[in-house]
């Protein structure tokens, strides 16, 4: 038997959805006889550990993912599995994305107290959110609400909504469904409302590049229409230079047409100011992935995109 240690922050929802791609794989090594036995290996990240400061203010990229990337390079795991949201468009050299498996739900919900949807919400309803992107797109859309961060996993915000003063919290809905939650959701905010974060209900598994036996494992766990997408979106994060700590998102469907033979892909962007005065988005369909993102990209940077990102980073 072939041992792989698989990577993973410790939260719950980190934990669930590692589980649960261990025993997808541990089927498909069944299925083709590869020998492989997994273990998991909990690593703490500095996005855990700082939970009192928001995350546009705690600075620097790939604040979930460096710690688990270093256990990759020093040899300590053999995987490492990772919310795609969470990826930096940069990854360290030697370390590739070896597989992106279906995605869950893209969308983001909200919680509230009795189940109301946001329309419900009463005038300066107080919402929970530790994303620059969501509360952009809230006050946009509801210029009334008061938004205030909340971080923590997402057991402990759920908490946080019954211990304490909110009225609703934002999250993304994959985590819940990954979970087993789903009963908790009020209601699914529409892209329309709220775009989704780059990556948002997708996983990356992120190895070495030079591990032939796990590229070889990890492209049978690919799933093709997603891993477009995922290209699509990272591409235009890729060219805006994005992080969590800009109000930023896209997505990208993937059309059953097809052009020469290639799926047709269709990609929203925004960029949004943090306080939801301007919000700019734009849209395109193509079917090279990696061109589609920029487009998008440049499209919103000739509105002044550009202009909106480098006042939030100042």
């Amino acid at each position: 038997m072939k041992t792989i240690i698989v990577g993973t922050r410790q939260s719950t929802l980190a934990l669930g959805q590692t589980e649960q791609v261990v025993e997808q794989l541990q089927r498909i090594s069944d299925e083709h006889g590869l020998g492989c036995n997994f273990e998991i290996k909990k690593i703490i990240t500095k996005g855990d550990r700082i939970l009192d400061v928001t995350l546009s203010k705690v600075g620097g990229k790939g604040l979930f993912v460096k710690e688990l990337e270093q256990g990759l390079l020093d040899g300590e795991i053999d995987m490492a599995v990772h919310s795609m949201k969470d990826m930096p468009f940069e990854l360290p050299e030697g370390l590739v994305v070896g597989a992106v498996p279906i995605r869950e739900d893209a969308r983001d919900c909200i919680i509230t107290r009795g189940h109301r949807s946001l329309d419900e919400l009463p005038q300066g309803a107080l919402v929970g959110t530790s994303s620059l992107r969501r509360a952009s797109q809230m006050q946009h859309y509801r210029p009334d609400l008061r938004i205030e961060s909340i971080r923590g996993n997402i057991d402990s915000r759920l908490r946080k909504l019954e211990a304490e003063d909110f009225d609703a919290i934002l999250l993304a809905a994959a985590g819940l469904h990954r979970l087993g939650w789903q009963d908790r959701i009020s209601a699914y905010l529409p892209p329309e409302i709220c775009l989704p974060a780059v990556g948002q209900g997708a996983l990356c598994i992120e190895c070495r590049g030079g591990d032939a036996f796990m590229l070889d494992l990890l492209s049978r766990f690919q799933d093709a229409s997603t891993a477009l997408a995922v290209r699509a979106e990272r591409s235009f994060l890729g060219r805006l230079q994005g992080g969590c700590q800009v109000p930023l998102g896209a997505f990208a469907s993937v059309s059953a047409e097809s052009s020469g033979g290639r799926p047709l892909l269709t990609l929203t962007g925004m960029v949004g100011s943090p306080d939801g005065q301007e919000v700019l988005k734009e849209s395109a369909s193509g079917t090279d992935p990696e061109a589609l993102g920029l487009l998008v990209a440049d499209q919103l940077i000739a509105r002044g995109a550009d202009r909106i990102l480098a006042a939030v980073r100042e």
